[in-house]
């Protein structure tokens, strides 16, 4: 792996899938070595960004959320009656990125990785690119470094960023602060809906689709269709502008995947038109810098060598119960802090 920012940064804008996906690893990666030198990259790449639809699907397992993915990224790279405006020009047909972020072990850290094989028709796309990530146990099953993926992803020309969450319980704050429209696919059939989905999720959705609903269970999804709009319904919209739609489909046959994609493109104008489209943007951004800084804190916490020497012992005393562990926080605090 070269050290040479210029390798990454060229081969990202001439749209080298090879390098894109070097890219990617090197922005992952754990050495803080390949840290500095991913910093410099998306920096040069940033003014190239920011053109791209950037969605975020989430949804219960077993939702179908890779079929749906992989319809709606088939339809977008092949379909030329949905044109995109990118940078005040019209894309006839999309280039496609899945951020598909998988579960990753408590134990090994290591990932399923099994997304590439569920979306073989997509995968095999000249205009697709699809990148599985471990999820590394963060907030929201989203991987740490989704954002500068994402900007990576625009910078090589991705019309369409798709960011998939586990969708295992954990919070979807996390993907909705980095996603222009925020999907929650649902199941219909499977008890009571209501009971199934979190408020909290409601409250952040730009929309809501009920999945799989063909055959036998299409009348299903319709009478889930009514009551998840009453659920809707009390609650207070998240804009002025946009009330949460709630949408069926058929994403094995296909069926209302060119409607929802109609409802994206039709959300997207109507915050461009309202000025909440660059106000969304600039909060994510704000956001995104609250998180580094977090992020940074978290590990320069524990590569402090008074940290690394201590923190052994108080942890075995805190496992014993012979120290509390408020007490064995503030005292690895105050080593930070120099106290000490």
């Amino acid at each position: 792996m070269t050290n040479d920012p210029q390798y990454y940064i060229q081969g990202v804008l001439e749209q080298n899938k090879r390098i894109l996906a070097k890219t990617i690893t090197l922005i992952e990666s754990s050495n803080p070595d390949h840290h500095a030198l991913a910093r410099i990259i998306v920096d040069e790449l940033l003014p190239h960004t920011g053109n791209s639809v950037r969605l975020g699907i989430t949804g219960v397992p077993g939702v179908g959320k890779s079929t749906f993915i992989e319809s709606l990224g088939m339809m977008l790279v092949r379909d030329k009656t949905h044109p995109l405006k990118k940078g005040g020009k019209i894309s006839k047909t999309c280039k496609v990125a899945v951020l598909a972020v998988d579960p990753s072990s408590a134990r090994t850290g290591g990932s399923i990785l099994a997304d590439k094989t569920r979306m073989e028709k997509l995968c095999r796309q000249e205009r697709a690119f699809i990148r599985p990530s471990p999820s590394g146990g963060t907030l929201g099953g989203v991987a740490r470094k989704t954002r500068e993926t994402m900007l990576v992803c625009e910078a090589a020309g991705y019309d369409v960023i798709i960011v998939e969450t586990v969708g295992v319980g954990q919070s979807e704050t996390t993907v909705a602060s980095m996603s222009d429209f925020f999907l929650v696919l649902m199941l219909a059939g499977a008890g009571d809906e209501l009971q199934g989905i979190k408020k909290g999720v409601l409250e952040i959705a730009d929309a809501l689709t009920i999945n799989k609903a063909d055959g036998d269970n299409t009348e299903k999804a319709n009478q889930a269709k009514k009551q998840y709009e009453n659920a809707l319904h009390l609650l207070m919209p998240a804009s002025p502008t946009w009330s949460p739609p709630v949408l069926t489909c058929s994403a094995l046959e296909t069926l209302g995947i060119e409607t929802l994609w109609e409802t994206i493109l039709q959300h997207r104008e109507k915050f461009q038109a309202s000025g909440e489209f660059e106000e969304k943007r600039r909060k994510q951004a704000l956001a995104w810098m609250w998180d580094m800084v977090q992020d940074g804190l978290r590990e320069r916490f524990h590569r402090n060598p008074k940290v690394r020497e201590k923190l052994p012992k108080l942890s075995r005393e805190v496992e014993q119960g012979s120290t509390a562990p408020t007490l064995a926080a503030n005292e690895l605090l105050s080593l930070v802090d120099g106290q000490a």
